[in-house]
């Protein structure tokens, strides 16, 4: 009871974080890994446990969807849809021991885009512009990126894409949601027919993850945004640290 009440938590703890400013699973992931599931099944279960509230925004986000520059949204989803898969599979082709070791690295490159990832599109565009199949690439490249792990991926999508088009960045929040999703989906799809999934867990956490959507998107309404990017930033950072701390702290495994 007391693990299924801790995932709970973390379901819950989730849940607001994604709606308020994302990285809900550098929450879900160590509290799979603390009651138990592998680092590799505990990131797949997070995937699908984060799912619902994700494929929620997309919907809630669907009249905003449109092409991108020269791109229409269709061939971007093929791409995605493509990498999304990619990735899925590469996850449950990496070791627990592998994984164990990057998982620290993949955090933090998160946690970076969590930081900068705002401004990143604007710096990027002052020093050039790219075309269509360069955005099509580096979609792909991202899906397969958003299926293995995740982390700041959507951020990553709109910093690439304001190489291409000079919107203003807010109107790519519906692209971006349903683009996430997307590669999501695909690696739950994967993860789901490769048995990877610890399913007790992961519907406490799924569904703890569905009320904090709800709450989380009601606080929003009132907490002032510098705050909950702090805070967000904050609770991250100290969560990549002990993670690094678990990878190459005294007693753990080593390379070489």
């Amino acid at each position: 009871m007391i693990e299924f009440a801790l995932v709970f938590g973390a379901g819950l703890l989730a849940g607001m974080m994604n709606a308020l400013a994302g990285a809900g699973s550098f929450v879900t992931i160590p509290a799979m890994i603390l009651v138990g599931v592998p680092a590799v099944q505990a990131n797949a279960s997070s995937t699908v446990a984060l799912l619902p509230g994700s494929l929620t925004s997309a919907w809630i986000y669907r009249d905003g969807l449109g092409p991108i520059g020269a791109v229409p949204i269709r061939l971007l989803l093929f791409v995605t849809l493509i990498g999304g898969m990619l990735g899925g599979f590469l996850l449950i082709s990496t070791s627990t021991f592998i994984f164990d070791a990057i998982l620290p690295w993949l955090l933090l490159l998160a946690l970076l885009v969590l930081i900068f990832g705002r401004h990143l599109g604007l710096r990027l565009r002052r020093h050039g512009h790219i075309g269509p199949t360069a955005i099509l690439v580096a979609q792909f490249f991202l899906g397969a990126y958003g299926g293995y792990f995740g982390g700041g991926v959507g951020l990553m999508m709109m910093a690439s894409w304001t190489l291409l088009d000079n919107r203003d960045i807010k109107s790519l929040n519906a692209p971006r949601t349903f683009l996430v999703s997307a590669a999501n989906a695909m690696a739950v799809l994967t993860f789901v027919f490769a048995g990877a999934i610890y399913w007790p867990e992961t519907l406490v956490m799924l569904f703890a993850s569905i009320i904090g959507g709800y709450l989380g998107a009601q606080l929003g309404r009132r907490a002032r945004p510098e705050v909950v990017r702090t805070g967000t930033i904050v609770l991250t950072a100290f969560i990549t640290l002990a993670f690094f701390i678990r990878a190459y702290g005294p007693g753990t495994f080593k390379f070489g």
